[in-house]
């Protein structure tokens, strides 16, 4: 059984003015569809149509009366075929109801609803509802049911031709209480929208009025005109109308209009005045704006003015402006030097890894070499038959590594020839060549390093990466305010601020090679000194630490980077590395010597990374072998050529630790030279030593290296006693070569003894072999 949905109310447009008119219409049809809606006759459809049909049925009947809600269920209706294809359908007669009897109809409804409280009024609301539509009894509702469930069992349908229509003359038949209603293509529909009221046209015409009229008239009216209404409501009440509030409340209230209220007339000339007067007000308020404006300009310019002619007439403006500039530059040359030390460490971390594995390249072959040659060497002393034809067999790898170090010392050999120098020795050389491939490939990364290099600071302003445009800053603080700028404490705060600075200029620097610039040809040293000598101009400030500035950016920035060239890149035994190390640490101890604590603690680690390095030295690379006297009497046997050149290299390396006697303290060297280097090593290898001139040559060859500084005490008759067994060795030569009268060795020997300040060592030799025409070389010394 189809429900009937649920009702809905057309909303109506709300006014002001007319809010009682409106809530009688709002519900005019209210009784009638409420009375219907409860009764179960109307609500069965007919047997043979469908419910859609049925539904479209009641949407058209209320389309009807509500207006204008027709609009969207019209195709719905017109589409709604017969299902017997008969056309035979009685018309249906459609009576509009007037605007009085709406509201009658509303009000009936009204009373209805409230028939507990008033039953007189419900009875004569009743009488009237009846005049207007007659209601079905339940016989007849319950035979329309019975009947469509009879057909529906039948499977039958009820005939059309059965009409129970129950209409009064002039009231409008409800197409929700009659199931016989006609739907032909011949029924009357109304295509245009309900005519209007009276009524209804007066309120949209107020409405059109009252929104051409400015504010604050309409301001007014409305107050007025709800005045009067809500009068009117009180006078109603009093009258004795019972109204329901909470219906009320629950409905759409809409202001009723009222007649009575006379309207101003509005006419074009009335408009065009009013505009003329607003836009004469909107002009002029325009202006007053410019006005304002205008001053507001003149205001801030002479503020500025005045800011302006204050900082240059005040000393503690100038003060503050120059502070709040400093500042803000400090900051954001923290900020530049911080964004860029990231890529300064990456360059020199690249840089010193590219040198350090050189040196490993250097220090690991030669450490190979040494061993492959040894081995060989061994060898052939425990098979002295092979020695002559040298038929050993031995490894590929021996053998390779043994010819590539033969065609160095080939390559060597020449280069001197061609240079005239015949005196060089074997064993003497570095050994530090590098093949063309290699040499290729080192040269490769080390321009791409440096082109990395040059873009650290290319975007950068030159106030921000110059070290002397950023010491000019600082100078001109210190030459306007000392005062402030010694309380600051500026000379501890400069090496920090230039320590990425100085770093960057340092990457391509390299204090091991012979070429390599000096730090006191370096931009950054020349602008520090500059900056210091600015400093002690100022004779008030002779004791300023100004002056430490150098000393501390050298042990903080140089020192650092110094000690790891020594500790990992630097080869003792190089006499090229050691001379030009010396340099440069010579430079940088002499600007040090006025420095105190905190810097002599930077020259002590420096000096203790050389002594520790140049320790290691004696102990990985120093190798004399010993072999017997016949494999060495020949002196082009492989034996005697392996000492030889061992026994140079040994030498080679006494002489570089030597050369550091203005550095180190003379205990140390003379413990690092004379007591682990000399005395363990090469005496030994001259005590097994054939006598004879090479052996001589090699005792001045030491005393030659032996720093004269040792030995300029005139009082002094004995050396030190590190060089005893030296001396010792010295007479034991000397005395073998006397017995075979061997006169030129024996007086070189003499002037060695001499040299070393060993006298009376020397005389006591004189006085046993009958010297005598010696004593004048050693009165020469005296």
């Amino acid at each position: 059984m189809a429900h009937r949905p649920k009702r809905t109310f057309r909303p109506r447009r709300a006014d002001s003015s007319d809010s009682d008119g409106a809530q009688e219409t709002f519900a005019e049809p209210g009784a009638t569809g409420e009375q219907a809606a409860r009764d179960p006759a109307v609500e069965g459809p007919p047997c043979g149509r469908g419910h859609a049909e049925v539904s479209e049925l009641r949407r058209r009947g209320r389309g009807r009366r509500r207006g204008r809600a027709w609009a969207s269920s019209r195709h719905a209706a017109r589409a709604a075929p017969r299902l017997d294809g008969s056309s035979d359908v009685p018309e249906s007669r459609m009576v509009y109801l007037s605007a009085e009897e709406e509201d009658g109809a509303h009000h009936s409804s009204e009373s209805k609803d409230d028939q507990s409280s008033s039953p007189n009024s419900s009875r004569t609301l009743e009488d009237e509802f009846s005049s207007v539509v007659n209601i079905p009894d339940a016989a007849f509702i319950q035979a329309t049911y019975r009947k469509c469930k009879l057909a529906r069992a039948q499977e039958d349908y009820i005939p059309l031709d059965v009409k129970h229509t129950f209409t009064n003359s002039g009231v409008k038949k409800n197409s929700e209480d009659s199931e016989s209603e006609p739907d032909d293509f011949k029924d009357i529909m109304p295509f245009t929208p309900k005519p209007q009221t009276l009524r209804q046209r007066m309120a949209e015409e107020t409405t059109t009025r009252n929104e051409e009229t400015s504010d604050d008239s309409q301001d007014e009216k409305n107050q007025d005109i709800w005045e009067q209404q809500q009068m009117r409501k009180a006078v109603k009440i009093t009258k004795g109308q019972d109204i329901d509030l909470s219906y009320s409340h629950e409905s759409q209230t809409v202001k009723k209009f009222d007649a009575s209220i006379s309207f101003p007339p509005v006419s074009l000339e009335i408009i065009k005045k009013k505009l003329n007067t607003r836009l004469t007000l909107l002009q002029d308020t325009h202006r007053s704006h410019l006005r304002e404006y205008e001053k507001y300009i003149q205001d801030i310019k002479s503020s500025k003015s005045t800011i302006q002619n204050l900082e240059n007439s005040s000393n503690q403006a100038l003060s503050f402006k120059f502070y709040k500039s400093m500042k803000i530059y400090v900051e954001n040359l923290i900020d530049c030097l911080n964004e860029k030390i990231i890529n300064i460490q990456e360059i020199e971390s690249a840089m010193h890894a590219l040198l350090l594995k050189q040196a490993m390249i250097f220090m690991k072959r030669r450490q190979d070499e040494l061993k492959h040659e040894s081995a060989y060497l061994q060898q052939l002393s425990c098979k002295p038959e092979t020695s002559v034809n040298k038929s050993l067999a031995i490894d590929e790898k021996t053998q390779s590594i043994l010819e590539e170090v033969e065609s160095r010392r080939a390559r060597r050999r020449q280069a001197r020839v061609l240079s005239g120098n015949c005196t060089h020795e074997e064993g003497a050389s570095s050994d530090d060549e590098l093949s063309s491939a290699d040499m290729i490939d080192f040269q490769k990364s080390q321009g791409d390093i440096l082109q990395d290099h040059k873009k650290i600071f290319e975007d950068v302003h030159s106030d921000f990466c110059n070290i002397q445009n950023i010491l000019l800053k600082f100078q001109q603080w210190r030459e306007k305010f000392p005062d402030s700028y010694y309380e600051a404490f500026i000379s501890l705060c400069i090496p920090k601020l230039l320590n990425p600075l100085i770093r960057f200029q340092l990457i391509d620097w390299n204090p091991l090679k012979f070429d390599s610039i000096g730090l006191k040809q370096m931009p950054w040293f020349t602008s520090v000194e500059e900056f210091i000598d600015c400093s002690m101009e100022d004779s008030k400030k002779e004791d300023s630490s100004d002056k430490k500035i150098l000393s501390t950016v050298i042990n903080k920035t140089v020192i650092p980077r110094l000690i790891g060239f020594v500790e990992f890149i630097w080869d003792p035994l190089s006499t090229t590395q050691t001379t030009s190390l010396i340099t440069q640490c010579r430079m940088i101890l002499e600007e040090q010597s006025t420095c105190e604590n905190e810097v002599n603690k930077g020259k002590q680690d420096l000096l203790k990374s050389i002594v520790s390095r140049m320790k290691k030295a004696i102990e990985d690379d120093v190798f004399i072998p010993l072999y017997p006297k016949s494999a060495v009497e020949d002196r082009t046997s492989p034996h005697a050529k392996f000492q030889e050149r061992q026994f140079w290299s040994g030498l080679k390396l006494f002489g570089n630790i030597l050369l550091w006697n203005e550095l180190l303290p003379e205990d140390t060297l003379q413990e690092l030279g004379l007591g682990k280097l000399l005395n363990r090593y090469l005496i030994i290898a001259l005590v097994n030593a054939i006598p004879g001139p090479d052996v001589v040559k090699k005792c001045s060859q030491i005393a030659a290296y032996l720093p004269e500084k040792w030995f300029q005490s005139s009082a002094m008759r004995t050396s030190i006693p590190q060089l005893e067994n030296f001396i010792q060795f010295l007479l034991q030569s000397a005395r073998k070569l006397s017995r075979n009268e061997i006169r030129d060795e024996v007086k070189e020997i003499i002037l060695i003894l001499v040299k070393i300040k060993a006298l009376n060592q020397a005389e006591s030799f004189i006085e046993e072999y009958h010297l005598d025409h010696l004593r004048s070389v050693i009165k020469e010394f005296e």
